[in-house]
């Protein structure tokens, strides 16, 4: 039989199917759940995360507290954002910015960008203090002092005197489900930022509240305090994940902040790339604490 030509054969050629389309990963499910709590948060009302919901959110402790203690306020309001992504560090930090009196105003986006170019993330994560410190001091102009050793002992009186002074704390901590500190060993490890503090007094001379009775405000020109006065202490924190306060007690802060050890075994196994210190998260954020401070002081 004669051969044929190419162009018989070109149009007897079965025609080669199209490729299918790309097979779409799902999200991450980090950015399933920021993605719902911005929508919550989206949807709340517009008072949440100011300063008339602490005062409700401190008068239900007040109502379960001792009512032989005085109870002292020192808080400065700082704004609420919800993350997106795993960007709960660098949230924090944006929050704490409302309290260094900026010049200019500071965007999440331009923290982000900076963190990504200076090697500090790939994805928004935030697993290093001192990398943290770093940023703070080039987006804000800020002065930092970065505590190791944890929250006891002499960093404890480092801290109350930072936050009676009306100054942010950036603290790493292991988040339950309720946004609280737990201790799961970091596999949840998280950042807050502490603008203010509750103390539960025993003695002093302070100013009541006009609308919280048992809640005090301090004095003009407050005299130091003293430990043996105190009898109890909430930290007053924000966190990327609700636009609310939330009130911690201090020692369950503390406890949450001294044990973060590792990476969670899903995150290290999710696929993607994270930038974590050599010496992992023990020695990127376990014990360690951030103080901001306005550079004129």
């Amino acid at each position: 039989m004669p051969e044929e030509d190419g162009a018989s054969a070109a149009t007897n050629a079965v025609p080669i199917p199209p490729p299918p389309p790309p097979t779409l990963c799902p999200p991450p499910p980090s950015l399933v759940k920021s993605k719902f709590f911005k929508k919550v948060a989206d949807s709340s009302d517009p008072s949440v995360g100011g300063c008339e919901e602490l005062k409700k959110l401190i008068k239900n402790l007040l109502d379960r507290s001792s009512r032989t203690l005085k109870w002292l306020l020192y808080n400065q309001h700082i704004p609420s954002l919800i993350q997106e992504g795993p960007q709960c560090g660098l949230v924090a930090l944006w929050m704490a910015g409302g309290l260094l009196e900026m010049k200019h105003k500071v965007t999440l986006d331009k923290i982000v960008q900076m963190a990504m170019a200076r090697g500090y993330t790939s994805l928004g994560e935030m697993f290093s203090a001192a990398n943290m410190a770093c940023l703070a001091e080039e987006v804000f102009g800020c002065h930092y002092q970065l505590l190791t050793g944890g929250m006891e002992g002499e960093n404890r009186e480092r801290i109350l005197r930072h936050l009676t002074d009306g100054l942010p704390v950036l603290i790493p901590y292991d988040e339950d489900f309720n946004h609280e500190p737990c201790q799961r060993d970091g596999h949840r490890a998280h950042w807050a930022v502490i603008s203010g503090v509750l103390f539960g007094m025993q003695n002093g001379s302070l100013c009541p509240d006009p609308e919280v009775p048992g809640l005090y405000n301090p004095p003009p020109n407050p005299p130091a305090l003293h430990s043996g006065d105190i009898d109890q202490i909430y930290l007053i924190a924000k966190q990327g994940k609700s636009l609310r306060y939330q009130l911690w007690e201090y020692g369950s802060v503390s406890c949450s902040n001294s044990q973060l050890l590792q990476l969670d075994p899903k995150r290290a196994s999710d696929g993607n790339i994270y930038v974590i210190p050599e010496g992992g998260l023990q020695d990127g954020l376990n014990a360690k604490i951030l103080l901001l401070r306005r550079s004129e002081n």
